[in-house]
This record gives C-alpha cells, sequence and structure tokens, in this order.
C-alpha cells in the first residue's frame, strides 16, 4: 500500500502526527508512507523511519490557491497513492489529494469536506481529548475505533533518530565543550510572554546547574534571541562562559541533534518541546494559561509543571515584561527539584538498577 499523508504546519502537529505513521506502519507493514508538508519539515520527516520521503507544500499556510492545488495534485496522479490521510482540518488540505484522484481519502470532517474526503470521519472532541488520539484514530478502519479508550495501547508516541556521532560533530561545531554535560533551555513561545516562565527564573536555575558542573545552551529562533541574552547576562560573570545562546543560530536539524545531546531540556509550552520529548530527553515542561490537557509532551521521562487549571486564552501577561502570574509563580527551586529526580531516575535506568 502506498499511502500520501498531507501533514500539519506547525512543529508540534508535525511531531504528534509521527504516532499516525508509526501506527500505520504497525497496521500495514508494507505501507510506504508519503508525507507532504512545509519544507521547513524536512529535518523532522528525515528522522521518522516511518517516512519513506518528504514531500515540499510548496504553497503557504494560509493561501487557499486553488488553481495551484488543481496543478499540484495532478502531478501526483501516476504516483501510484492507495489512501490520503488530510490531518489539517481546513478545506484547502484537502484538495490536493483529490485532485491526485487518491482513491481512499480519509480525515476529520473538518471545514466542510464532504466529497473531498470519501472517508470522512466525524469527530467527538470528547471521545478523543488528546491532539495525538485524533490522529491515531485515523489509522483504523472507519467505526472501528469511536473513542481514545478504544485505541490499542500503549499508543506509539513519536520517536527521533538522532546518532551519538552526529551529537559529538554537532556539538563540537557549535563550540559546546566536552568537559560539562549540556542541560538545554527553550526558554521561547509562540505568542509572546504569557506563554514563557520568566527570563530571570531561567537564568537563576542556569546559574544553579552551572555550579554543579553543567553548562546550559538556550535553543530557539531569532527572535528569542534577546531573552537568551537576557538570561546569560544574568549570570555571574566568572560563570557565564558556561552558558552559550544558540537561538537563531541554529537550523531546525542542528537543534534537534543538539536537542538529542542534552543530558536534559528545560522548556516552555512550545514545538521544541515536542521535539525533546520525542528525542526521550528528560523533560520539565513549564505551562502556564495554554494546557497540556490536548497537547502534552509525549514522553515517560517528562514532567509537566503548571499551578492553573483550564485554558486561558492569554496572549500577554498583566505582570511586567508581559509575563503570566501563573508562570512567575513557578519558582526555580520547583523546577531544580523535578529536574535533579529526573537525572537520578535517567542514571539508574542506564546503570540498570
Amino acid at each position: 500500500m502506498k499511502i500520501l499523508v498531507i501533514g500539519p504546519s506547525w512543529v508540534g502537529d508535525m511531531m504528534m502526527s509521527q504516532s499516525l505513521y508509526r501506527t500505520l506502519k504497525a497496521e500495514y507493514p508494507d505501507a510506504v508512507i508519503d508525507v507532504m508538508a512545509p519544507a521547513w519539515c524536512r529535518p523532522l520527516l528525515s528522522r521518522m523511519p516511518e517516512v519513506n520521503q518528504a514531500l515540499a507544500m510548496p504553497l503557504g499556510h494560509g493561501a487557499l490557491e486553488i488553481a495551484q492545488r488543481r496543478q499540484l495534485g495532478k502531478t501526483l496522479r501516476n504516483s501510484g497513492y492507495d489512501r490520503a490521510y488530510v490531518l489539517p482540518n481546513s478545506f484547502k488540505s484537502a484538495l490536493v489529494p483529490f485532485f491526485a484522484g487518491i482513491k481512499q481519502r480519509v480525515g476529520w470532517r473538518g471545514e466542510m469536506r464532504y466529497g473531498l474526503l470519501n472517508d470522512l470521519r466525524v469527530l467527538d472532541k470528547p471521545a478523543f481529548p488528546l491532539m495525538v488520539e485524533r490522529y491515531v484514530a485515523l489509522a483504523y478502519e472507519k467505526g472501528r475505533v469511536t473513542s481514545a479508550a478504544e485505541l490499542p495501547r500503549p499508543l506509539l508516541w513519536p520517536q527521533l533518530v538522532v546518532s551519538q556521532q552526529e551529537q559529538i560533530e554537532t556539538a563540537a561545531e557549535f563550540g559546546l565543550s566536552a568537559e560539562r554535560p549540556v542541560i538545554g533551555f527553550c526558554p521561547g513561545a509562540e505568542f509572546g510572554p504569557a506563554k514563557r516562565w520568566p527570563h530571570y527564573h531561567y537564568a537563576e536555575l542556569a546559574q544553579q546547574l552551572i555550579n554543579q558542573g553543567y553548562q546550559v545552551v538556550l535553543f530557539g529562533s531569532a527572535k528569542d534571541h534577546e531573552s537568551g541574552e537576557q538570561i546569560l547576562q544574568s549570570l555571574t560573570a566568572e560563570t557565564r562562559e558556561h552558558g552559550c545562546n544558540l537561538a537563531g543560530k541554529t537550523q531546525l536539524e542542528q537543534a534537534v541533534i543538539l536537542l538529542a545531546h542534552c543530558q536534559a531540556v528545560v522548556t516552555n509550552d512550545s514545538g521544541l518541546m515536542h521535539i525533546a520529548a520525542a528525542l526521550n530527553r528528560p523533560l520539565v515542561a513549564l505551562y502556564g494559561p495554554s494546557s497540556p490537557d490536548f497537547t502534552p509532551p509525549l514522553s515517560k521521562q517528562a514532567r509537566v509543571i503548571r499551578l492553573i487549571s483550564g485554558y486561558h486564552k492569554v496572549r500577554k501577561g498583566d505582570a511586567e515584561q508581559g509575563y503570566h502570574q501563573s508562570l512567575i509563580d513557578i519558582q526555580p527551586a520547583r523546577v531544580m527539584e523535578e529536574l535533579t529526580q529526573l537525572l537520578a531516575d535517567n542514571q539508574e535506568s542506564q546503570c540498570g538498577y
């Protein structure tokens, strides 16, 4: 069976979609799975063993462009796809498989996609509370799974593959010390500071870790570089050399490799959080107004700290510098406690205790 997946356009969603690919391979071992997604997704898809190839989606995330989608679909008509899975819920995302003439087109109903999808599923949201469960449910024949409770367990969570040699070479390329183990920080988040743990808390935690013999490496996009510098400048002058701000300085491919190299990761609710979870790194995830109830980090080595309940649609906190009070209230000592326990547990598991 040859399968085309129309993949998501966000880092976290793309990571969670791997659970679908892993489940499809378990159900259909001979399946060949291609994923069409934005070109930036290639570094992630290339590290998913279940994916045969990544096909670049050349059209913009918000663009309808029916004529271009029709043309793109026509180029796939002779590719031999037996089935398509459409993961985004938008009308436009279902157009390419339809124009490609793929016989079976599977997806949730979404934006009135009758006809475009001919294996249309109606989502009962309370029955599938997690996004990953909604993805995985599509792998099974229609009607076989009507709730998350009926999904075979354990779910096949995302797992990215990075070699040890890649980690050593990339760490050396960025000048990371081979003498000190690395703790990764991901201090950025979409939609501004309301979803970010305050930089001064990160700085206090970094100081403690450096004093214990670690080096701290900060990851993120170019827009996170300034907050990374705030963290480093808050360290004492004599320990600042053991901090490294790589926000905006790495390609996604390099960030994935370096996150795999970390002994542990401390992160806000972000795409990098989901990557670190898929790399099976000991992980402390810090949540404020966003909720882990829908898209938690999928790893047994992840610990979530959140002091409030429910979802709060907050884009800017009312505290100083835009931070949300619930994140301000998470003290570095609490994070250090969780991190220390995770590191100890991971050490024991490696030693076979």
